[in-house]
C-alpha cells in the first residue's frame, strides 16, 4: 500500500496536449492508465506494462554509491531511437560529468545491464519510441541517444534517497521518469524548480506508470527520500528513468 495522506497529485496532461505544455512550462505529467496516458501515448495496454513488474524485483544492488547507502538496486541499458526504429546498444558504462552530478560525476560506473527479456519486448520499444517522439517535438526530429535506468530505491536500513546528488540536471536533452510502484512508504516527493529562476513546483507520483518529462535545459529536478510507512515493514519505490540526448551518448570525452 503507498501513502495516500497528505500526498500532493501532480498536474496531468492529456497526451494531446503534451508537446505544448512541454515546451511552455519546460515539464509535463502524463497520468498511466488510459487513452491519455502513458497507455494511450505509447499504445501499450496496461497489462503489458505490468507483465515488467518482475524484472524490478531482480535488480542487483547499486554498489557506486558514495554515501555509504545500501538502499538502491538497479539495471541499466543503452538505445539509439531514430523515428520508429530503436537499436540496442552494446552494454556500457554509465558517466555524468561532475558539472550535472556533484556525487557520482567523473566515474564510469558498470552497472548490470537490463534483461534481455525486456530489452526484446515490443511493447518496450514501443514505448521508446513514443518518448522519442516526445524529444523529437521539443528539439526538431534526429536520432536520439538513450540511457535506460531501472531503480528500486528501499528502506531496509530506515531511509531511502531517489536522488542523493540532490536537485540537479542529467546534461541531456529529455528526462523522463515513470513510476512504477510504491509500496509500504511515505516521502518521495517530485519537485521540479525552472533552472532560470526560483519558480518550482512539487506533487507526488502515486499512481503506477505516471510519467514526468522534463526538458533537461529548463528544469531542475529532485525527489525527497522515503521513510517506510510503518517501523519494521518494507517499503520501497521502483521507477523507470529514460534520457534522450543529441549527437551521442554522455562520456568522459564527449562534447
Amino acid at each position: 500500500m503507498s501513502d495516500t495522506t497528505a500526498l500532493i497529485p501532480p498536474p496531468l496532461t492529456s497526451c494531446r496536449d503534451l508537446d505544448t505544455a512541454l515546451a511552455g512550462a519546460g515539464f509535463a505529467v502524463l497520468g498511466g492508465g488510459g487513452a491519455e496516458g502513458l497507455e494511450g501515448l505509447a499504445g501499450v495496454p496496461l497489462p503489458d506494462l505490468e507483465r515488467w513488474l518482475p524484472f524490478w524485483d531482480r535488480l542487483p544492488a547499486d554498489g557506486y554509491l558514495l554515501d555509504g547507502g545500501k538502499y538502491r538496486q538497479r539495471r541499466h541499458g543503452s538505445f539509439v531511437v531514430d523515428g520508429n526504429s530503436v537499436q540496442a546498444m552494446s552494454h556500457r558504462p554509465h558517466w555524468q560529468p561532475v558539472d550535472y552530478n556533484a556525487l557520482h560525476g567523473g566515474i564510469e560506473r558498470h552497472f548490470e545491464p537490463l534483461e534481455p527479456a525486456l530489452v526484446t519486448d515490443p511493447a518496450w520499444q514501443r514505448l521508446l519510441v513514443a518518448l522519442g517522439a516526445r524529444a523529437s517535438a521539443l528539439r526538431g526530429a534526429q536520432p536520439w541517444y538513450v540511457e535506460a535506468h531501472l531503480f528500486r530505491i528501499d528502506t531496509a536500513n530506515g531511509i531511502g534517497r531517489p536522488t542523493p546528488e540532490g536537485a540537479h540536471r542529467d546534461g541531456v536533452d529529455l528526462v523522463t521518469v515513470t513510476l512504477v510502484r510504491r509500496h509500504g512508504i511515505k516521502g518521495g516527493e517530485s519537485r521540479v524548480f525552472q533552472a532560470a529562476s526560483s519558480a518550482g513546483l512539487r506533487f507526488t507520483l502515486d499512481a503506477p506508470w505516471t510519467t514526468v518529462l522534463l526538458d533537461d535545459a529548463r528544469v531542475i529536478h529532485e525527489t525527497t527520500p522515503i521513510q517506510p510507512r510503518q517501523a519494521g515493514e518494507p517499503g520501497w519505490r521502483d521507477t523507470l528513468v529514460l534520457t534522450f540526448r543529441a549527437h551521442g551518448f554522455q562520456g568522459p570525452g564527449a562534447a
